[in-house]
Parts: structure tokens; C-alpha cells; sequence
């Protein structure tokens, strides 16, 4: 979403075209970015890692990528989870071949791999669109998990047929395995999400970016006006997929260590990540960390609340969690679109306006 709140004038381009270009935002990002980095690194356990912010920080890559594709694009995906999956043994294979390579180049190698079956599987979108274009993807879906459970070059030939993520360590410290502290993973994963976030920030503000929401909004007037479909949509599934990919590399060699794609990357994973991007907001940046972070922090909450404290049964907390978030999809679908990212867009412009709020 492109947006200038009344009362922030910009003297120059150069202000004009910043990043955060309203002074709350950099505000905000700086406040985020101080605790990312100065405070939770030093407070962080093992908990805290695998129950929270790990977690958050991978499905909010896996969103964002989502998002673009989406949100930017107007391209409807469910094939979320089988492009995890590739990531996620393209990093296997990639750190089983090659072990003296650094971990981090595995990891964007296996985005790299991700976006081109990416851009493979988004080919039918130049000529189908909406319902059907989502049917095709969640054909990718079944058919990627079939794919890698059954040919056992993909996970090496494990009489198990699951994949098991090699010790490997960064700067000497352990990234993978039972030796990676809590800490290590969680900033390795936070260095990805700055990256990836800014890369995506900066490239749906551009003239890509512009090209994928002509498509989404209109796309025979986007074409009679001179944009290239078909350059649009494949970069759109190549970005997309790429940061997917990365999401699912990240899952399974930083965060679970161990995988067996049936139940890591099955289809309820295309759905979680795409409720994230519905919830936190279709076409915003901000939207899909929202999502990730509803969605992330929810059944935490209901566990640690109903189960914990209450002693409700653990299956009707989940059952609860469902109905939740079923009831919140609906509602957004229905009152606010834009999801989570609008409510807190028009919460800023009424504390600007404040005690005039309109």
C-alpha cells in the first residue's frame, strides 16, 4: 500500500523517497530494531527460541514471500508448503554435498533452487488466474510432498525417509544441531529477516513492485499500458518462492533440525501461511509480521492461559484456536480486507489527529 498521511511534507526526493518515509515509522523500526538486537539476544532461552521467536521470525519470511506473490501480485497460492519442503531439502542436499561451505550460502542457494521451481510452477498463471490458478498450485503442493517422499535420492536414501540436518556452526559457533544455542539461532534468523524484509520493502516501492500491483489491480489495463504479464508474474513467483524457499531451509535446519515432509510441509502449512498474510493484511510488509506474530503467539497464549492456568483440555484449546482464527478470517475478509496493517494504519492517523480524531 502507497500512503502519505496529511501534515508530512518532504522538502526533497531524496526525503521523499526514503524507506520509512513518515517519521513514526523510522521511529518505530529503530525502537524494534534496538530491541531486536540489544535486549533479546541477552534474555532469550530455549523457550522463549523454539516457542516463540524463532518461529515468528521464519513464517514472517515465509509470509512476506507469500505476501508479494498475493497481496502484490494478486496471484492466489496454496502451494506454500511444498515450496518450504523445496528449500528445505535443497539445504539438506546442499549441506550433505558440500560441507566445507559456509551454512548461510546453503541457505541462499536453496532460495535460488526454491525460485526456480517457483517460477516452473507459476508458468499456468500467464494463462489461468483466481480460482483455477489456486487449484494449480495446490496441485504443486501434492505433488512436491509426493515427489520428495518418494524418490529416496532426496533424503539420501534413509531407511527412516527422514532428513536430518548436518552439524554446522558460523564464526565458530554452532548453528545446527544439539550444540546450537538459543541465541545463535534466533540471530542467524533475525539477520535474514532484516535482509529479506528491506530487499522486499524497497522492491515492491519500485518500479517492480508497481509493475506487480498493475497486474493485481487490472491486469489487460496493466498490459495496454506496457507492462510485460509475463515478466511480472514469473519475477513475482521467483521472489516469492525464493524467499519461501528460505523460510523452509531455515525451518528445517535451524529450527526443527529434523523433518518428514509429509507432516512438516503438508497442505496445513499452505494454509497457516496464507491466514497469516490474511490476517496481518494483503499488500503490506507490516501485514505479514503481524499475521506471523497473531498467529505464532496465539496458541501459546491459549496454552499457557486455558491449558496451564485453567486447566482446560489441551484438545479443546486447539479446537478453540481453530474457531478463532476461522471467526477472524471471516471477519477481516469481510470488514477490513487489509487486514491487521489497516486497523494499525488508522490507529496512527487518529493519535497524529489526537484530541481532533475524525
Amino acid at each position: 500500500m502507497f500512503y502519505r498521511e496529511a501534515g508530512d511534507f518532504k522538502t526533497s526526493y531524496v526525503n521523499d523517497s526514503q524507506t520509512f518515509p513518515i517519521q513514526f515509522d523510522r521511529w518505530r523500526y529503530y525502537a524494534v530494531l534496538f530491541v531486536a538486537l540489544g535486549i533479546v539476544p541477552f534474555v532469550i532461552n530455549d523457550y522463549w527460541a523454539s516457542a516463540v521467536f524463532v518461529p515468528f521470525l521464519i513464517y514472517s519470511i515465509a509470509a512476506i514471500g507469500l505476501n508479494i506473490l498475493t497481496g502484490y501480485c494478486g496471484q492466489v497460492s496454496l502451494g506454500t508448503g511444498g515450496f518450504m519442503a523445496v528449500g528445505a531439502y535443497a539445504v539438506y542436499k546442499l549441506m550433505t554435498a558440500f560441507p566445507e561451505v559456509n551454512i548461510i550460502f546453503h541457505v541462499l542457494g536453496a532460495g535460488i533452487i526454491t525460485a526456480g521451481v517457483g517460477v516452473l510452477f507459476g508458468l499456468p498463471s500467464l494463462r489461468i488466474k483466481g480460482f483455477y490458478l489456486a487449484v494449480a498450485t495446490l496441485a504443486a503442493q501434492f505433488f512436491l510432498v509426493w515427489l520428495f517422499n518418494k524418490v529416496p535420492w532426496f533424503y539420501n536414501y534413509s531407511a527412516s525417509g527422514q532428513i536430518s540436518a548436518p552439524e554446522r556452526t558460523l564464526a565458530g559457533i554452532a548453528l545446527t544441531g544439539p550444540e546450537a544455542s538459543a541465541t545463535a539461532k534466533y540471530l542467524v534468523c533475525l539477520g535474514f529477516v532484516f535482509v529479506l524484509a528491506w530487499l522486499a520493502r524497497n522492491l515492491t516501492r519500485g518500479t517492480v513492485g508497481r509493475s506487480w500491483m498493475a497486474i493485481r489491480d487490472m491486469d489487460i489495463a496493466a498490459e495496454i499500458i506496457g507492462v510485460n504479464p509475463l515478466r511480472a508474474k514469473l519475477t513475482a513467483f521467483a521472489v516469492s518462492s525464493f524467499f519461501i524457499g528460505i523460510a523452509g531451509a531455515l525451518f528445517f535446519a535451524v529450527y526443527l533440525g529434523a523433518v518428514e515432509v509429509g507432516e512438516a510441509f503438508g497442505i496445513n502449512k499452505s494454509f497457516l501461511v496464507l491466514f497469516m498474510v490474511i490476517i496481518g493484511g494483503l499488500g503490506s510488509i507490516f501485514g505479514s509480521f503481524a499475521g506471523a506474530a497473531f498467529l505464532v503467539l496465539l496458541p501459546v497464549f491459549l496454552k499457557n492461559v486455558l491449558v496451564g492456568g485453567l486447566g482446560w483440555p489441551t484438545d479443546l484449546a486447539a479446537h478453540l484456536e481453530l474457531m478463532i482464527v476461522g471467526g477472524l478470517i471471516v471477519f477481516f475478509l469481510i470488514a477490513e480486507p487489509h487486514g491487521l496493517a489497516q486497523l494499525w494504519r488508522l490507529a496512527k492517523e487518529k493519535l497524529r489527529l489526537w484530541p481532533f480524531p475524525h
